[in-house]
This record gives structure tokens, C-alpha cells and sequence, in this order.
């Protein structure tokens, strides 16, 4: 009896406390991609994307793709003729080319995840306070981050109104 106890109590506090659930309204946000869908970030997105040295970065990186494929597209064709040299060099090319293109891809995830914190810098108090007052406009009693959810009804999403929020108030 001792042990069952425990077990009545939580069963008991479950059936008391879900019509109380059942009285409030649940909601779903995706904080990130509210502020990171803002306008304000899109905005900064582009900016980035327009500056010369992430365009250089950009179309370096471009190239160097570029290159591997022909590189790539020439050793299919004539790996069978090369000689042993000819195959050392191929090899070192690539190497080269590999090395390369992972500097430039870390440079160019450098500058993104610099915006990225940036932008969360800048707009995350904005969004916490939209986010605040929506949830009191909606009248939300329980509020999971979108992570966390399953499955959800889209009507009980509140990430698209959270974003035009978020673009009222960064204008």
C-alpha cells in the first residue's frame, strides 16, 4: 500500500491539473527563426553578402569548386595514361585545392556566424519583449519552444507573428 501511494498522488495531481491545461491556450514559437526571419536580418544578410571581401571569399570559393570538378572531370579521362609522376602531381594539386577550399569555407562560416551574432545581439531583447507582449494579447498560459514539439496545430504557431512584431519594432 505504501508503494502505490506515490503513485495514486501522481495520477491524483495528472487528472487536477489537466482541465486547468485544457482552460489556458498553448503556444508554439521558433524564436530563431523569428529574429533571423526578420527584415532586419534579411537586410543584413544581403549587406553582408554585397561586401567586397565576402564576395571575394565567395567567388574564390566558387572557383576552387570549379577547379576540383575539372581537375576531377581530367583525371577521369586520363588517370589510366598517367604516369606515376604525372599521378603524384595530380595528387598534390588536389591536396592543394582541398586545403584551400576548407580555409576559404571557414573564413566564410566565420562571417556568417559573425552576423548571426550580431543580429542575435541586436534584435533578441526586441524579440523577448514582442514576444511578451504577444503572449499576453493571445492570452497563452503555456508557451514551448518549438524544438521541444512533435507536432503541432500551425494556428497554435506564433513564429509568423512574432516576426511582423519583430519588424514594427525594428523600424
Amino acid at each position: 500500500m505504501r508503494k502505490l501511494k506515490p503513485v495514486l498522488f501522481l495520477v491524483l495531481a495528472s487528472l487536477v491539473s489537466i482541465p486547468a491545461l485544457a482552460q489556458g491556450k498553448i503556444a508554439v514559437v521558433d524564436l530563431g527563426a523569428a529574429i533571423f526571419g526578420s527584415d532586419l536580418a534579411q537586410k543584413r544578410q544581403t549587406e553582408l553578402q554585397a561586401r567586397s571581401e565576402y564576395a571575394s571569399l565567395q567567388a574564390k570559393y566558387d572557383s576552387t569548386v570549379a577547379d576540383i570538378n575539372a581537375l576531377q572531370k581530367e583525371a577521369e579521362s586520363k588517370r589510366l595514361t598517367w604516369s606515376e609522376s604525372e599521378a603524384a602531381d595530380y595528387q598534390k594539386r588536389m591536396e592543394y585545392l582541398r586545403a584551400d577550399i576548407e580555409l576559404t569555407a571557414r573564413k566564410l562560416e566565420s562571417e556568417v556566424r559573425s552576423l548571426q551574432n550580431s543580429i542575435i545581439n541586436e534584435l533578441q531583447p526586441k524579440a523577448q519583449e514582442a514576444l511578451q507582449e504577444l503572449v499576453e494579447q493571445e492570452g497563452v498560459t503555456v508557451l514551448l519552444r518549438s524544438e521541444a514539439v512533435l507536432m503541432a496545430n500551425p494556428e497554435f504557431n506564433l513564429t509568423p507573428k512574432l516576426t511582423e512584431r519583430l519588424n514594427q519594432k525594428s523600424q
